[in-house]
């Protein structure tokens, strides 16, 4: 039988690395692919960027953070064609006032001292005990350098420029998990609480000692939650990757 696509939209300043265990722990089930989410400064824009991307047919869509954001609009541009939704350390509301200053401020950070920048987006995704370890820390400090500072300035000009998705929830009518970290600070359980409200028959997932960055803080039991969602998706019985 030919297996589900399913694809993944990863967050600011991360690339196809965000998703390392889950692609290989899902790859087994369903066909991935990771979107590039660095080529355009509006979330409408990498939403089309991603629906380019996609294989043909319809698809199961899971976006992080930024991500969440892209996979909204995909929602409100091509939602007959996902068959399932799911929405990790993400928000639907639209971007404050004091959040857009504050990231002008990286934006201009960004031009002199990139790694300033990319400290101090760690030290506020992470949760303390993970912010330091090659697993999380490392990795993150990898993905951002490499993506560099010009494609940063696109992703937080999109993210600045993002519609408010609250009242589009209704509209979701396909199956949604939503899954956060208790300790994400960025977008903490309540803003998700507000995402299952608004769609109708989402479920919520909360993962423990985790902030923003749960594919890489709590690799092991997102790849699970995601894995028997799927099983759950598919009408097999839940089982757990190897």
């Amino acid at each position: 039988m030919e297996k589900t696509n399913l694809i993944m939209l990863p967050g600011l300043l991360n690339d196809a690395s965000l998703f390392t265990h889950q692609v290989g722990e899902l790859s087994n089930l369903v066909a991935v692919t990771v979107a590039d989410l660095t080529g355009a400064d509006s979330i409408a824009a990498l939403a089309a960027d991603t629906l380019a991307q996609a294989p043909t047919g319809r698809f199961v869509l899971a976006g992080m953070s930024m991500g969440g954001y892209v996979a909204f609009e995909i929602m409100r541009q091509a939602g007959e064609r996902v068959k399932a939704l799911a929405l990790l350390s993400t928000s639907a509301r639209p971007d404050t006032p004091e959040a857009s200053a504050g990231r002008e401020a990286l934006i201009e950070l960004s031009r002199t001292d990139f790694p300033a920048v990319i400290e101090k987006l760690l030290a506020r995704m992470a949760h303390p005990a993970h912010a330091d370890t090659p697993e999380v820390g490392g990795m993150f400090q990898s993905m951002a350098t490499e993506l560099g500072p010009e494609v940063f300035a696109r992703q937080q000009r999109a993210i600045m420029g993002r519609a408010d998705s609250r009242p589009t929830l209704a509209g979701i009518r396909c199956p949604t998990l939503v899954i956060c970290g208790r300790q994400d600070e960025l977008t903490p359980p309540e803003v998700h609480e507000e995402i299952v409200a608004g769609i109708p028959g989402a479920q919520l997932a909360v993962i423990e000692e985790c902030g923003h960055l749960s594919p890489l803080e709590q690799p092991e039991q997102l790849t699970l939650l995601l894995h028997d969602w799927l099983y759950e998706l598919a009408g097999s019985p839940q089982r757990s990757p190897n």
